[in-house]
C-alpha cells in the first residue's frame, strides 16, 4: 500500500514543471509578449461567444480563459498550447446546463479534471496518437456544423428556445424569427462574419474578429438600434474561489457527463499540442503533462465560474504563427485577459450578442478545411465512410459516441483489409547493403505489411530520429496496404526530415497505394523534395547521385575508410 502511494507520488512529481520550462522562458521574452497580446485579441471574442453558448453566460467564458489559460500553460505538456473555451466543449456543456444547471456544469468540470489527472498518472497520453485521421476530420467537421447551428439563434435575435438537440433549437429559431423578423441582428452577425472571413484572405495576420467586435459595437451604440441585444453587465473581476456549487449527492449521475468532458478535453487538447509540434521544428509536446495540466485547469476553472476547458486549436496556432517559443506566451495572454476583466468590464457588456455570434459562425466556417475533406473522400472507401459516419453521429448524436462510432468501424475495416491481403513474396536479406549504405549516410527503411493508423505514429517517431544521415529511402514495394492516416503520418514524416535536410527518395509505390499517397500530397512533396523511383537499385543510385552533386558522397566514403581502419588498427 505505502509502496503504491510513493509510486503515485513520485509519477505526479516526474508531471510538475521542471527548471527548464522557466529556462526557456527567458530566452526571447520579448517575441513571446508580443505572441501572447496576439493571442489575447484572439482570444476575448470567443471566450466570450463561447461562454454565452454555454448557457452560463461571457463572464464564465472570461474566467475560463483567464485562469484555465494559466494554469494550463504552467502545468501542460506543450510549450505552444494555449487553453480556454472552445466550441468543441460547448457543444457538449449546453445539454448539461439543460439537465443539471450551471452548478451541475462547475462539477463535471471538477470531475473531469480528477480524471484528466488521472489519466496521466496512468500514462494514457500516448494512446491518444491512435485515433484514425478521417475520426479526427469527421469529428471536427461536426462539431463545425453544431457550432454554426448554435448561433442561429443569437444571430437571428430571438431568444434561445427550449431544447437540447441543436437542430431542433435551430428549427424553432428559424419559426420565431419568421413570426417576428430582426434584421438589425442578422445584419450584425453577418457583417461581423464576413469581415472575419475576408479579411483573414486579405490580412492574416490581423486579428479581424476584435477589429469586426469593436466596429460592430460602435455601430449599434452610435445609432441606438435597439434590435442587437447586448452582453449585458459583466462583473469587474473574478470571483472569490468557492465549493460552495459542489454537491456530494449529485456526483453519481453526473459521472456520465463527467466521462464525456474528460474524454473530449484529452482527444482535443492532445490534437491541438500535436499540431503546435507539427507546425515547429524542435517542438515535442509531452501528451501524460499535457492531460495532468489539462486536469489541474479543469479543477480550477470552475472554483471560480468557469466552464470546462480544453487546448484551443485556433488560439494555439495565432501563438505559433507569431512566434511564441514558450510557455511565457500563453501565460502572457491569461494575464491581458484577466486585465480586460478588471479594467474593461463596463465597455466588453456592451457588444452585441449578435457580433459573438458573427464570430462564432466565421470560426465554425474556417473550421472546415475542404482540401483535407477532399482528401480523405478520395483516399480511401473505407476513410470516406469513415469520415462521413463520425460527422454525422457528432450532428446527430454526441462527440463522445461519434468518436466511438468512428474508432469502432476503423477497427473493423482495418481488421478486413488486413484479412483480405495479400503478402507480398520475400526477395531476400538486404542486411549487408543496408549497413553498406549506412556508412554513405544513407539509410533505406523497408516498410513491411499494412501501414494503418495503429503502427503509423510508432514508424514516424522512429524515422524522423535518424542521425548523421543525409538521404533516407523508403522501400514501399512491401507495403500490403494502407489507409489515410498512415498516408498522413509518412507525409508529416518526409516533411519533417526535409525541414532537416534530409533528402527523401521513394521506391517501389504499388498500385494500390497511389490514389491514398496522391490524395493527401506525398506524391508532391516527394516530387519537390525529393524523387520516386520504380525499384530500390535505382533509388539507391538517385541517392549516390545526390550525394555526388552536393560534393558529400566523396566525405561519406572518407569518413567510412577512416572508422574500418580505426576498427582494424584498435586502440593505441
Amino acid at each position: 500500500m505505502t509502496s503504491g502511494i510513493s509510486r503515485v507520488l513520485a509519477r505526479i512529481a516526474a508531471l510538475l514543471p521542471a527548471r527548464g520550462d522557466l529556462a526557456e522562458m527567458g530566452r526571447s521574452p520579448r517575441r513571446d509578449l508580443l505572441a501572447g497580446l496576439t493571442v489575447a485579441i484572439v482570444a476575448l471574442p470567443l471566450a466570450l461567444g463561447f461562454g454565452v453558448s454555454s448557457g452560463l453566460g461571457a463572464e464564465a467564458g472570461l474566467a475560463t480563459a483567464v485562469v484555465a489559460g494559466a494554469v494550463a500553460a504552467l502545468f501542460g505538456g506543450s510549450n505552444l498550447q494555449v487553453s480556454g473555451p472552445t466550441g468543441a466543449m460547448t457543444v457538449v456543456l449546453v445539454p448539461i446546463v439543460g439537465r443539471y444547471g450551471p452548478t451541475g456544469v462547475l462539477t463535471v468540470g471538477v470531475m473531469a479534471g480528477v480524471m484528466l489527472v488521472g489519466l496521466a498518472v496512468l500514462k494514457a497520453g500516448r494512446y491518444m496518437q491512435f485515433v484514425p485521421a478521417p475520426v479526427v476530420e469527421g469529428f471536427t467537421l461536426g462539431i463545425a456544423c453544431v457550432i454554426g447551428l448554435q448561433q442561429i439563434p443569437a444571430a437571428l435575435g430571438v431568444p434561445k428556445p427550449a431544447g437540447d438537440r441543436v437542430l431542433v433549437v435551430t428549427w424553432r429559431a428559424l419559426e420565431e424569427f419568421v413570426r417576428r423578423p430582426n434584421w438589425t441582428a442578422v445584419a450584425v452577425a453577418v457583417a461581423v462574419a464576413v469581415v472575419m472571413l475576408a479579411g483573414a484572405r486579405w490580412r492574416p495576420t490581423v486579428p479581424f474578429s476584435i477589429v469586426a467586435v469593436i466596429a460592430a459595437t460602435v455601430v449599434v451604440q452610435a445609432a441606438g438600434l435597439s434590435g442587437a441585444k447586448p452582453i449585458g453587465e459583466l462583473p469587474s473581476g473574478l470571483p472569490a474561489p468557492s465549493l460552495s456549487f459542489l454537491d456530494l449527492g449529485s456526483l453519481g449521475s453526473l459521472l456520465a457527463p463527467a466521462v464525456a468532458v474528460a474524454a473530449l478535453a484529452a482527444l482535443e487538447s492532445l490534437l491541438s499540442a500535436s499540431v503546435a509540434d507539427g507546425m515547429t521544428v524542435g517542438q515535442q509536446h509531452d501528451p501524460d503533462r499535457e492531460l495532468f495540466g489539462q486536469g489541474l485547469a479543469n479543477i480550477a476553472a470552475p472554483l471560480f465560474g468557469g466552464v470546462p476547458a480544453t487546448g484551443a486549436i485556433a488560439r494555439t496556432a495565432v501563438n505559433v504563427r507569431t512566434g511564441a517559443g514558450s510557455r511565457l506566451a500563453a501565460l502572457t495572454h491569461a494575464a491581458i485577459l484577466a486585465v480586460i476583466v478588471f479594467a474593461a468590464a463596463p465597455l466588453v457588456s456592451k457588444i452585441p450578442l449578435a457580433a459573438l455570434a458573427g464570430v462564432l459562425l466565421a470560426t465554425a466556417i474556417r473550421m472546415v478545411e475542404v482540401g483535407s475533406l477532399r482528401a480523405m473522400a478520395k483516399a480511401t472507401r473505407s476513410d470516406a465512410l469513415i469520415l462521413f459516419l463520425t460527422a454525422a453521429a457528432t450532428l446527430a448524436l454526441d462527440l463522445v459516441y461519434a468518436v466511438i462510432i468512428g474508432l469502432v468501424v476503423a477497427g473493423a475495416l482495418a481488421l478486413r483489409a488486413v484479412a483480405l491481403q495479400r503478402v507480398p513474396l520475400d526477395h531476400g536479406d538486404h542486411t549487408a547493403e543496408e549497413h553498406a549504405l549506412l556508412a554513405e549516410h544513407i539509410i533505406a527503411y523497408r516498410i513491411d505489411g499494412p501501414l494503418f493508423f495503429a503502427a503509423a505514429h510508432r514508424f514516424l517517431l522512429e524515422m524522423t530520429e535518424v542521425a548523421d544521415v543525409r538521404v533516407v529511402i523508403l522501400r514501399m514495394s512491401r507495403v500490403s496496404t494502407m489507409d489515410a492516416t498512415g498516408a498522413l503520418v509518412l507525409k508529416d514524416a518526409v516533411h519533417k526530415l526535409n525541414r532537416r535536410g534530409i533528402v527523401v527518395l521513394i521506391s517501389g509505390i504499388r498500385p494500390g497505394q497511389r490514389q491514398v499517397l496522391d490524395s493527401v500530397g506525398v506524391l508532391d512533396l516527394l516530387q519537390r523534395e525529393g524523387a520516386e523511383y520504380a525499384t530500390t537499385p535505382e533509388a539507391i543510385r538517385g541517392a549516390r547521385g545526390h550525394l555526388e552533386r552536393t560534393g558529400l558522397l566523396h566525405t561519406a566514403r572518407q569518413s567510412a575508410r577512416n572508422g574500418t581502419e580505426t576498427r582494424k588498427e584498435g586502440p593505441r
